[in-house]
Parts: C-alpha cells; sequence; structure tokens
C-alpha cells in the first residue's frame, strides 16, 4: 500500500529554558543551562539539590482554576503546549474531520506530585480514608491525553504511551504510524513530566543516577565530558501538530519540516543500564533509517539521548560510529539534555522540536558544559560543544532510549515539495 506523507505544522513547548517554542528555541540556539537550586521543595537533606525546573510559570494563565485543580502538573504542562501548538498550527478546528483527528501523548511517570501528595497525607492520618476524589484521575497517565482530546473534540485515536524516557518518541511514532497508514488526518503529539517532587528526586539519587554538582548546578549536565557524573532531572512538556501532506497543504499551513521514518528496538539486557555495545542503538537507528528510505550519508545531524551518565554516554556514541562509519565523522551530533535536563518521558518531544526547528533556522543547537575531553570518545566526532553551528540541515535524526532497554529513533527532513 502506498504509505501518506506526513509533516509537522505547529509546535508547543514549556521547559526549564524556555516557556513557549520560541523561547526554547532561543536558549538553545545560545546555550543557557536551565540547572538551578530546588524550589518546589526543601531539598537541604538531598544528596542532588537543584533540578531543571519549569520556570516562571502560572498555570492559572492558561487553564481555569477549577479545572487546573483537578490535575496534576504533568496535565496541566500537556494541556498548555497543546494549545501552543494548535494555534501555530493554524488549524481551524470547525473545518476538520475530528472523527479522523487523534491524541497520543507520552509520560513516564505521570502524576507523582499527587501520588506522593495523598498517600504521605493517608500516612500522616490516623488510618481513616480520606482521599481527594480527583486522586486516580490526576495520577493516571492516560489523563492527560484525554483533557487534550475532551478539550478540543478528537475523536480519533486517543492514548497514552508508556516506556520510560522514551514515551514521547513513542507517541510520535505512533501518530506518525496512524497518519500515514490512513487511519487519521491529523495528530496532536508529544509528552510531559513533572517528577521534580521529593519522591522523584529521592527515587533516581537512590539509583545513583542523578549528579550530585551541588556546587555548580548550570554546569552539571554534561555530556560527554570527562567528569560528568550522572544527569540532571528535568520537568516540562513538548507538543507537535502531526499532518497528513495533502491535508495540510490543503488548508495552506505553514509546514516546518516532514516526519519520514520511525525506529523502534530494545535493549534486552538490562532494568537500568545500557547496553555495553550499543546493540539496542545499533537496531533502532538502522531501522529509522530503513523506514525513512534513507541512507546513513544522508543525516545531517544526530540530536542524541545524550543524557551525561557514564556509560549510557559511551554506548550512544559507540552505536553511531558503528552505523554511520565515516559519515559520522561528517555529521554534528549534540545533547540538547546539556541545557534542559533530562525530562524523562517529555524529552523526546522537546527534542522532536529542537530537531524541527534545527532545520527551519539551519542550525545544530550545541552540548554545553564541555570543559575536559574524555579518551573513551573519538576527538574527530563532532560534539558541537558549547556553541551552536551554522550548516545545511537538511536530515535530523532524534534519539530516546528509556529504562527497561526501550530505544526510539525519529527522523526529520526538510520539506521536498
Amino acid at each position: 500500500m502506498d504509505l501518506r506523507r506526513v509533516v509537522v505544522t505547529g509546535i508547543g513547548a514549556l521547559t526549564p529554558i524556555g516557556n513557549t517554542a520560541q523561547a526554547f528555541w532561543q536558549s538553545l540556539a545560545t546555550g543557557v543551562s536551565g540547572a538551578a537550586p530546588i524550589t518546589k521543595f526543601n531539598a537541604e537533606k538531598f544528596r542532588t539539590k537543584f533540578a531543571c525546573e519549569v520556570k516562571n510559570f502560572d498555570v492559572n494563565q492558561h487553564i481555569d482554576r477549577k479545572e487546573a485543580r483537578k490535575m496534576d502538573p504533568f496535565t496541566q504542562y500537556a494541556l498548555v503546549v497543546s494549545e501552543e501548538a494548535l494555534k501555530d498550527s493554524g488549524l481551524d478546528l470547525g473545518k476538520i474531520n475530528l472523527d479522523r483527528a487523534g491524541v497520543i501523548w507520552g509520560s513516564g511517570i505521570g502524576g507523582l506530585k499527587t501520588f506522593q501528595e495523598e498517600v504521605v497525607g493517608f500516612a500522616h492520618g490516623d488510618g481513616t480514608p480520606r482521599f481527594n476524589p480527583f486522586f486516580i484521575p490526576k495520577m493516571i497517565v492516560d489523563l492527560s491525553s484525554g483533557w487534550i482530546s475532551i478539550r478540543y473534540g478528537f475523536r480519533g485515536p486517543n492514548f497514552v504511551t508508556v516506556s520510560a524516557c522514551a514515551s514521547a518518541t513513542n507517541a510520535l511514532v505512533d501518530a506518525f504510524t496512524y497518519i500515514r497508514l490512513g487511519k487519521i488526518d491529523v495528530a496532536i503529539a508529544g509528552g510531559s513530566e513533572a517528577a521534580v517532587t521529593e519522591a522523584g528526586m529521592g527515587g533516581f539519587n537512590a539509583l545513583k543516577a542523578l549528579s550530585e554538582r551541588n556546587n555548580d548546578p548550570a554546569t552539571a549536565s554534561r555530556p560527554f565530558d570527562k567528569d560528568r557524573d550522572g544527569f540532571v532531572l528535568g520537568e516540562g512538556a513538548g507538543a507537535l501538530i502531526l499532518e497528513e501532506y495533502g491535508h495540510a497543504k490543503a488548508r495552506g499551513a505553514r509546514i516546518y519540516a516532514e516526519l519520514i521514518g520511525g525506529g523502534m528496538s530494545s535493549d534486552a539486557y538490562h532494568i537500568t543500564a545500557p547496553h555495553p555495545e550499543g546493540l539496542g542503538a545499533v537496531n533502532v537507528m538502522k531501522n529509522a533509517l530503513e523506514d525513512a528510505g534513507i541512507s546513513p550519508t544522508e543525516v545531517d545531524y544526530i540530536n542524541v539521548h545524550g543524557t551525561s551518565t557514564p556509560l549510557g554516554d559511551i554506548s550512544e556514541t559507540q552505536a553511531i560510529q558503528k552505523v554511520f562509519g565515516d559519515h559520522a565523522y561528517k555529521l554534528n551530533i549534540s545533547s540538547t539534555k546539556s541545557m534542559t535536563g533530562h525530562l524523562l518521558g517529555a524529552a523526546g518531544a522537546i527534542e522532536a522540536i529542537a530537531a524541527v526547528l534545527a532545520i527551519k533556522h539551519q542550525l545544530v543547537p550545541p552540548t554545553i558544559n564541555h570543559f575536559t575531553d574524555d579518551e573513551a570518545f573519538d576527538p574527530e566526532l563532532n560534539f558541537t560543544f558549547n556553541k551552536a553551528q551554522e550548516r545545511k540541515v537538511n536530515v535530523v535524526l532524534s534519539n530516546t532510549f528509556g529504562f527497561g532497554g526501550h530505544n526510539f529513533s525519529i527522523i526529520f527532513r526538510k520539506l521536498q515539495e
């Protein structure tokens, strides 16, 4: 069967370095760090006392106060970026078939703040169950897509993908598949996460996954640097409007880029550690390239998973060299997590936005916070250290990998009429 083309016609972002897609890109392009001491709770007794929080955000400027109280922050974030993306797309909801419009969202953890508050409240009580009637609807991950669907009347596929830190890219790949198979014409797809809580920080600290560079938070996320010591926890959301090409053209939509391929694989190795030879990462990039019908030499930029962990950065880089061979030395590699921190299940959404804006602006955002070379990495590879680089950017591949060995890659290309 002939597969339909899929394009990006709208974007929305709420991140630690910008509360709109435009502000997010400006910070990416200029190398701004979003890491700072935690303000959401007293982190004095925690091993890590900083994170990449969303800043200067007032939900009541976007959502009615009464409605907002029924939502965990991860759902609030989802609604805010979906609204921005829809406005950006120019879609007139009165002129599209809402039965063929879907919402496919991603979140790795969901309503962690709600769960924590309700359980702590019960534990501090006298044993009488006094739970908020919205406890369960606020906590469960699928209510993020549910709220979006209800707000805009989208009656097509409506669900949330849960694949740890690969969740949002999983959602994008699923939405891409539904559109190109002809099941729907348009989708709101992306991801949100709000895990900067006592439970979130304490849990990741217990795993020894987080940086503990408390004396200098702004430089703590340092992918590929010899002194990297773990990732910086982030929060926020990203949304993309994916649309069938003919549908977008018929209404005169502005098109950011074309989504041309997606790949999936599993490490089948360990619950938290990457495969030591990068086997899953190799397979997922190969799968994405095959799905897109392009050769490795056509890729200009890879937005890597690049979390700043000792093992993960090495594994992914080795996989890139295996897949791209000599071409690995001709493309740009960068980790925007050096600026945003790791948004867990939302990471793939904001990194997809970074990918399409790199194509729009012909600019590769940097990997900031590089101070010391690590002999584990080939010095001839271009990690785009510390400063953005102008170059021809026609094709971008974005990687996201999650605990449990979940791997997703997605490929965007400058629109070819």
